[in-house]
């Protein structure tokens, strides 16, 4: 199989997490209907993004996989027939937390999990309050489907996550999202944000061949701190080509749910045109596993000026 049927449910978010999980169930139901045969749901999908404010009654919202939340999403796969990227606010262990993604394959199994690895702190997102980073790697989720590379959000701006993706084998990049603009924001600075969040994703389809695929809430939703003005999800969720081209995006201001096709065989025929991975010089990347290279190329690889005189004096 090639092509696949995909929807992203671009859903806005109320202060009631029964309502939410019953919208994005409907739309899950109504997207099959359509034909779709993978769904990917927004980040932290049956909630208000609780994460604008540090509160430790929001951990109340946290559950265990499996659990209440996933046995409903095996449910909605099984009976539609289609593969469910879901996101959970995950209870792993006494006051061990993780912003999980979860795949439900078709016939309702859970095909495998993914702990977002990469966890932003700020004002408006405080996720280190809540969620510990995560373990599972960067290992693609086998389903009925294909690999599916999927992240979470903050992890969009990475270049190494995609590229080890790629690396391990995903046939598509996929990430549930919640991200927005402060209201006071002016539209240049919205435009620039919104640019940057399309170009960094669409970057990574291209330098790995891999159509990507991006869900993000939309609506405005308010700091129950009462400290910020909140956030305007910007919404805008995507799906690229194999080489960048975005082939389906939803509004800045509408719950949608989008439908659209990827071709998993470009990803082949892009690589024998653009052979990223045959060309990259290994050899050469020693330093991308340190924080921070402090010295210049030049000055590590200059030898030593001679300096007898100073060695005699120092015998």
């Amino acid at each position: 199989m090639n092509t696949i049927h995909v929807a992203l449910v671009q859903q806005r978010m109320l202060d009631d997490c029964q309502a939410n999980l019953e919208t994005g169930l409907a739309q899950v139901h109504e997207a099959a209907r359509r034909g779709a045969q993978l769904i990917v749901l927004c980040e932290l999908h049956t909630s208000l993004y609780f994460c604008q404010e540090k509160s430790a009654r929001h951990f109340r919202r946290a559950q265990e996989i499996p659990g209440p939340l996933t046995r409903q999403l095996s449910h909605a796969a099984r009976k539609n027939r289609v593969v469910i990227v879901g996101s959970v606010f995950e209870k792993r262990a006494r006051r061990l937390y993780h912003n999980t993604a979860v795949v439900m394959d078709q016939d309702g199994s859970l095909a495998g999990i993914y702990r977002k690895m990469h966890i932003p702190d700020g004002p408006g997102y405080y996720e280190k309050y809540y969620f510990a980073p995560g373990d599972t790697g960067f290992l693609p989720i086998q389903t009925s489907l294909g690999r599916l590379g999927v992240m979470v959000c903050w992890d969009q701006w990475f270049p190494e996550a995609s590229r080890m993706m790629a690396l391990s084998g995903a046939e598509v990049l996929i990430f549930p999202t919640a991200i927005g603009w402060e209201p006071d924001n002016d539209d240049e600075e919205k435009q620039r944000q919104v640019q940057a969040w399309q170009v960094i994703q669409q970057s990574h389809a291209i330098a790995n061949n891999l159509p990507v695929i991006c869900t993000n809430r939309v609506g405005h939703e308010k700091d129950l701190s009462s400290t910020s003005m909140g956030i305007d999800f910007w919404g805008q969720s995507f799906v690229t080509d194999a080489f960048g081209k975005i082939v389906t995006q939803g509004p800045a201001d509408i719950a949608e749910t989008l439908h659209a096709e990827i071709d998993l065989g470009e990803t082949q025929r892009r690589r024998q045109v653009w052979p990223y991975l045959q060309d990259r010089r290994i050899d050469a990347y020693g330093d991308i596993n340190k924080r921070f290279v402090e010295e210049s190329r030049d000055s590590r690889s200059a030898p030593a000026s001679p300096d007898t005189g100073s060695r005699k004096t120092r015998r």
